[in-house]
């Protein structure tokens, strides 16, 4: 009798272990390091759940992972979103993470994008709404009235940085925290370099976009946002060629031609005087700051600089600026014919 009590006892034992192991022991069905899973807010159900596990090979017991899930009330708890599940992780604690909405963070890296619809697809990948929906908000003016912005002028407040969010935030949503994050780094000394300089935080945005689209060389950005400023300040037209290249969506062009500046746009600023009437590109903090600390030149002028470094030469006078224009164009005419005879 007490043979077969110890045997009994031994059995029940053995067969906790193994129930205990298939809870807390590694869960995963995986090769790779890690797998993500998508709960969809449309699609935030229990078959949901479990056709995504089964599909995606995810977890070893299916049948055990459902038990546990229905034992820890998530199923009546089902939140949408993106899950990191790492290589070895034990159905207890995949089943935890899932209730306790513990979602992988989502990074938005915004760089320099020069159309809403650029950041409609970078969006677009990162979170569950599609780029449809993301261009949609944002050429929607009663979406974008409470943020004070136009459609024309929304991505002034969408500044170059690493924002995080969560997979399953709304484009409003996003839109908000670059909104907050734009107002943040609109300080109050900023705000007064910009009323010294004559510029609202979006001209400032502007002007900088422009700058950007110029020059990569930041120790001259000051000296090119001068040269707009004075020409602003005089009534002159900008006749910034990064401004005809965005008037006709052809970010490509080397050279701008007279068929290019005769193109009806009123971001064209060979036509227009004043700014267009939004930015050209996500202007970087940098550039902002190198406008509102521009210098105080007497630049009208500058042409690119014939040793091809990526600077500008200036100019103060136009006959100035016609000896320099005409050096580069030398210099640039002398390098295409190296490069035909090379080919």
């Amino acid at each position: 009798m007490k043979k077969l009590l110890l045997i009994a006892t031994v059995v029940v034992l053995v067969a906790i272990g193994i129930g205990a192991w298939i809870f807390v022991g590694p869960g995963t069905r995986f090769s790779g390091t890690k797998e993500t899973l998508y709960i969809p807010s449309n699609g935030a159900t229990k078959l949901g759940v479990l056709d995504s596990l089964q599909k995606h090979k995810i977890i070893t017991n299916t049948a055990a992972f459902n038990m546990l899930a229905g034992r820890l009330n998530y199923w009546k708890n089902i939140r949408p979103g993106k899950y990191e599940i790492k290589k070895g992780a034990s159905l207890l604690s995949i089943v935890r993470m899932l209730r306790n909405g513990q979602q992988t963070p989502v990074n938005l890296v915004i760089t320099k994008w020069r159309t809403k619809a650029d950041f409609a697809r970078a969006a677009g990948a990162k979170f569950e709404f599609d780029s449809a929906a993301m261009s949609l908000f944002l050429n929607n003016q009663d979406s974008l009235n409470n943020f004070g912005v136009e459609p024309q002028t929304a991505m002034a407040l969408v500044l170059p940085d690493t924002y995080t969010f969560l997979w399953n935030t709304t484009p409003q949503k996003v839109f908000k925290k670059l909104a907050d994050e734009s107002k943040k780094f609109w300080t109050p000394e900023r705000l007064q370099k910009g009323v010294e300089k004559g510029l609202t935080p979006l001209q400032a945005s502007i002007v900088a976009s422009i700058v950007d689209e110029e020059t990569n060389a930041a120790a001259e950005k000051g000296q090119i946002a001068s040269v707009y400023l004075n020409r602003l300040s005089k009534g002159m037209p900008l006749q910034a060629d990064p401004t005809v290249k965005f008037a006709l969506n052809d970010f490509g062009l080397k050279r701008i031609y007279h068929k290019h500046l005769s193109f009806e746009s009123p971001y064209n600023t060979y036509q227009n005087k004043g700014l267009p009437p939004g930015p050209i590109c996500t202007p970087q903090k940098k550039t902002i700051d190198a406008v509102l600390n521009a210098p105080e030149t007497n630049f009208i002028y500058f042409v690119a600089s014939p040793k091809f470094d990526g600077t500008h030469e200036f100019s103060a006078t136009y006959a100035e600026h016609l000896q320099k224009a005409k050096a580069y164009q030398q210099a640039l005419n002398r390098q295409e014919s190296i490069r035909k005879n090379k080919g």
